[in-house]
């Protein structure tokens, strides 16, 4: 089974495009270091919950939505030998590339999967 690498985070609604631009832009980056896929999704349909919800733990704002991401890795040690190469990679420095939301709001995560069909 693969390595699941996913992520919640907020954006401005404003910066749909700057985010597409910097997802294709990281994409490439990381497939040379092993990730087999990328999903980015927009938030649609993100409701507020009763005791907590996406929206709550990444303390949405006025004007921003919430971005559902996920990557697949073949494997764990792919994944971490990856991300140590993408961090070194000077494509990837602080400032090299414009982040278009507030990386601290971010939430993420590695993942086994249980299930896949």
């Amino acid at each position: 089974m693969s390595y699941v690498e996913g992520f919640v985070l907020p954006i401005s609604k404003d910066n749909k495009q700057a985010y597409i631009d910097h997802a294709l832009y990281c994409a490439d980056v990381f497939k040379e270091y092993g990730m087999t896929a990328m999903v980015e999704c927009w938030g649609d349909d993100v409701p507020d919950g009763k005791i907590n919800s996406m929206r709550t733990a990444v303390l949405l704002e006025e004007g921003e939505t919430v971005v559902f991401s996920w990557m697949t890795w073949p494997d764990k040690a792919t994944r971490d030998a990856g991300w140590e190469k993408i961090m070194a990679d000077p494509r990837m420095a602080p400032g090299a590339v414009e982040i278009p939301f507030d990386g601290k709001r971010m939430i993420f995560g590695g993942f086994v999967p249980i299930v896949e069909i």
